[in-house]
């Protein structure tokens, strides 16, 4: 917790609710410095009912939400600062989780469907039987976004077909259906007694119901996956006054910006211009560039999602991202192939690291990587491709397999750890690579933030392979900052100014290799990726001779 400073007891402050996938945060920002004043987290249980599924109870998200926000509060009381200082408070979520709710009772009507759930494979296989095209990218027009289990329409049309009670309510016209910022923004806001039900353009962008051009629902969209409008909630910009907290300590305080996490931290490195990206790295990487206020298409497997509009009367802004982990192989299988988790291409990552961990026994904790890559500085011509379940955007090979190539007598560990991470920097420059392909503003730096981040050397080897500026900023929590902006500049709230240029303390690594070195370590990793292609076949083994065939 820190401490307060003079200015602190009288700078407005302006709050976020962090409520990710593993837990629920609040924050407490000064809207002056965007220094963290206070903070508090709860964890978030989830249940696997079958193979595949990953629910989370949305009463139990509700109730850590509250908590956060009491003790926090309680924080400040600690701090003799007064809670009234507290001028709005933003909304940052995990993005695609659909939940169903009854609007006269406020009681959900089931758990909620995880983004990263797989149990929809079936409903995306009829879905796209019934396209003309036969076609996964049939909706790609409107939406930018294939036909997936990831996205929150085919969660939905699930549950309408599956679960009873969501099934009924539907009929009765009870049923309200929205991603986690919509049932904590009706839920917080009054619930049954008044509460608001809403969403923002980032959160509407991700469930294949919202036209992307018009910035509404579809009418087209809903009929093809029969979902009712009358059970979504109202579309609004990511930073306007949505409603005022209904109860507890900070009743009647607006809740005044609302952006998926990816969103808010994009808003949160201030990549706010045409051309600037931010790379989040974790389990996975979350790739997110700035496409301006037109809606870039892809060809090269992206997706295309609306990133922000910062007021009713702003443009909204675009953005290109990578599927990451939970976006499952339908983009890139055949119909009829059972789905897997993405583990492939950037998405990768962190996972790479526990390969090393769990697997191998190569390292004990996830901090050795770096100790041992460092004590040999190079791979000593080792490339790692760790396409453990194929390869993914730009490449789409769900044949691929992972493969080390270059290894001779000397290879040791240390020269393994190496090129691990050199594989999540070789995966992040294939990416951007086709990021500029596919929009004609060039990268000429990249944000990054998330846990692998404090390894220096992985942010130095990703500044040397992309030949850019690596911007890593000290504090952390890009995405309620994020959110915080959106909320503290808000028409009617007004107390956050974008063009302040705020003392974020952020470390730049500069590239220290000569471009053609570069190069060169990115065409022999290229050249290992084509030697892992087309590993894995349907193709049954042929018996030795002598041998009878499996009957």
């Amino acid at each position: 917790m820190a401490t307060a400073s003079r200015d602190t007891l009288t700078d407005p402050l302006v709050a976020a609710i962090d409520q990710g996938t593993s837990s629920t945060r609040f924050l407490v920002f000064n809207a002056r410095t965007a220094e963290v004043v206070c903070q508090h987290q709860v964890e978030i249980k989830q249940s696997f009912p079958k193979e595949g599924w990953v629910e989370e109870d949305p009463m139990e998200i509700l109730q850590s939400v509250c908590v956060c926000v009491e003790r926090s509060c309680d924080q400040l009381r600690q701090l003799n600062i007064p809670i009234t200082r507290i001028k709005a408070i933003g909304l940052t979520n995990q993005r695609e989780t659909t939940v169903v709710w009854d609007k006269l009772t406020g009681q959900p009507l089931c758990n909620a469907i995880v983004w990263l759930d797989l149990r929809t494979q079936s409903t995306v296989e009829r879905l796209i039987n019934q396209t003309p095209s036969k076609s996964k990218n049939h909706l790609k027009s409107l939406t930018g976004l294939p036909i997936s289990p990831y996205f929150s329409a085919v969660k939905l049309r699930w549950l309408l077909d599956n679960e009873e009670a969501v099934t009924t309510a539907t009929h009765t016209h009870t049923a309200l259906f929205g991603t986690i910022d919509s049932w904590l923004i009706w839920c917080l806001t009054g619930g049954p007694n008044g509460g608001v039900h809403c969403t923002d353009v980032s959160n509407a962008s991700r469930t294949l119901l919202f036209n992307i051009h018009t910035l509404q629902w579809d009418t087209h969209l809903c009929s093809f996956f029969d979902v009712p409008v009358e059970m979504l909630p109202n579309v609004r910009s990511s930073s306007e006054i949505y409603g005022y907290m209904s109860s507890g300590s900070l009743a009647g305080v607006p809740i005044s910006g609302c952006l998926g996490d990816q969103s808010a931290a994009l808003v949160g490195q201030m990549c706010l211009q045409e051309g600037q990206a931010k790379n989040t790295y974790g389990t996975g990487c979350f790739l997110l560039k700035n496409t301006g206020t037109k809606a870039v298409m892809s060809d090269h497997g992206l997706l295309t999602t609306v990133a922000y509009q910062l007021g009713r009367d702003q443009p909204a802004y675009y953005a290109l991202e990578v599927p990451s982990i939970g976006y499952t192989d339908q983009c890139s299988l055949p119909i009829g192939q059972p789905a897997k988790l993405l583990l492939g291409s950037v998405a990768i990552a962190g996972a790479v690291v526990r390969w090393l961990k769990d697997n191998m026994g190569i390292i004990q904790t996830s901090a050795d990587i770096e100790r041992l890559a460092s004590a040999v500085g190079t791979s000593y011509g080792c490339y790692f491709v760790p396409a453990f379940s194929g390869l993914y955007a730009p490449y789409w090979e769900p044949s691929a397999r992972g493969i080390i190539c270059g290894l001779t007598q000397f290879t040791n560990r240390c020269h393994l750890a190496f090129a691990a991470l050199e594989a999540v920097c070789f995966q992040t420059r294939e990416i951007l690579d086709a990021m500029n392909q596919d929009s004609t503003a060039p990268l000429h730096r990249l944000q990054v933030d998330g846990g692998m981040t404090a390894n220096t050397l992985l942010m130095q080897l990703q500044a040397d392979l992309l030949n850019i500026p690596v911007v890593r900023p000290c504090m952390s929590e890009t995405s309620a900052l994020g959110v915080a902006m959106a909320a503290g500049l808000a028409e009617g709230v007004c107390v956050w100014n974008l063009s302040q240029q705020h003392t974020i303390a952020t470390e730049t690594y500069q590239p220290h290799i000569h471009p053609q070195d570069s190069e060169f370590r990115y065409s022999r990793w290229k050249a290992a990726v084509q030697r892992a292609m087309n590993w894995e076949t349907t193709e049954s083994p042929t018996p030795p001779a002598g041998e009878p065939e499996p009957s």
